[in-house]
């Protein structure tokens, strides 16, 4: 029982010593830099959505008919200046057809000077008696009827040349082969080809009724591609109607003809864009300090005690790495910048100088 008596009043001793023993400091759970708001000029932009086309694109045939392709010296993608040579057809049956008809116009040259001739010679004698009034009448028509055909024979020259200029087939202006139809031997007629004319290329915007009025002519966009490519532009022309379905009406953008933007953007691909229509100051944040969680934006102050708040805000603009705080938050409030996506609320942290 002695023993027992000792151990007990041993152990009370070492728990009262242990009560007595100051608690340990709890420890940060994170390192943090803090941010504070910074006001800032960020553009006022209205995004639409649209399609890439051909400013205009025209088609290219011919009007030889019944000729055979002989050569085609283009080919889709190529670049062509104004009077270039696409395409040329076969051309032998109508240099033989030049040949003859130049020949019938010869023939027909040389009848209408005889009949000139004898239609002088007759008007000499026509008041003398010598020769009656119906042969001199006979010998004028025949005249006039020489020189019908003359002019005939010139008309069927012109023709013939004609069907051969039209064996060459000719780029009606400098731009961009977009389609390709022709191949070497089949008959003429129908289409060719296709030309972008001028490689312009356009953004058409699909902008809703109620944000048209904001829109105006002159005023600068950038496109973006579905790869992500960002090109500049300038609103050309907006259409005057809005379609009964959408309620949207288009806008036409003209984008750069430089080629080494070109190859961004390609007629028929879908484009996002954004119309710069001012700026405007805001109170941004850098885009680390914002946090998703269940669907919400948070951002984590750091309060005079080192702890933790979660805070939801709500974003507006993106700009680079700053995004606009539409909530109201103090101005002098401490934002952790990095790593708040590590944090809960009411963490206890520790906040290095780095801002």
């Amino acid at each position: 029982m002695l023993f027992a008596s000792v151990t007990l009043g041993l152990l009370s001793i070492a728990v009262q010593a242990a009560d007595d023993k100051p608690q340990a400091a709890p420890k940060p759970a994170l390192t943090v830099a803090v941010t504070q708001l910074q006001l800032m000029q960020l553009p006022i932009t209205l995004s639409a959505n649209g399609n890439i086309a051909a400013w205009q694109e025209n088609s290219i045939g011919s009007e030889a008919q019944g000729l055979r392709l002989a050569e085609v010296r283009v080919d889709i993608g190529d670049r062509v200046r104004a009077g270039q040579v696409l395409a040329v057809y076969a051309s032998d049956g109508i240099q033989a057809d030049i040949a003859h008809a130049r020949a019938a116009l010869a023939e027909a040259e040389v009848a209408a000077t005889a009949a000139v001739q004898e239609a002088e010679r007759a008007r000499t004698v026509q008041n003398s008696g010598a020769v009656s009034a119906q042969q001199i009448s006979q010998l004028l028509n025949a005249e006039s009827s020489a020189k019908a055909r003359v002019l005939t024979a010139r008309a069927q020259v012109l023709a013939q040349q004609v069907r051969l200029k039209n064996t060459q087939v000719l780029a009606p202006d400098f731009g961009i082969i977009s389609a390709r139809t022709a191949s070497a031997g089949a008959l003429g007629g129908g289409e060719l080809f296709r030309l972008i004319r001028k490689g312009r290329l356009e953004w058409r915007a699909e902008v809703t009724s109620a944000e048209l009025a904001r829109v105006k002519p002159g005023l600068a966009v950038t496109v973006t591609s579905a790869a992500g490519a960002k090109v500049p532009g300038k609103v050309r022309m907006i259409s005057p109607q809005v379609d009964a379905q959408t309620r949207a009406a288009l806008v036409y953008v003209d984008l750069p003809v430089a080629p080494d933007l070109q190859h961004l953007v390609k007629p028929g691909m879908f484009a996002k864009g954004d119309f710069e229509l001012g700026q405007s100051q805001a109170a941004t944040l850098p885009q680390t300090a914002v946090v998703m969680r269940d669907g919400f934006t948070y951002v984590y102050t750091v309060g005079a005690d080192n702890r933790i708040a979660q805070v939801k805000v709500h974003t507006g603009r993106l700009v680079g790495d700053r995004v606009e705080i539409l909530s109201k938050l103090v101005a002098d409030a401490r934002v952790v910048a990095l790593g708040a996506g590590f944090l809960n609320d009411g963490d206890l942290v520790r906040v290095t100088n780095a801002k």
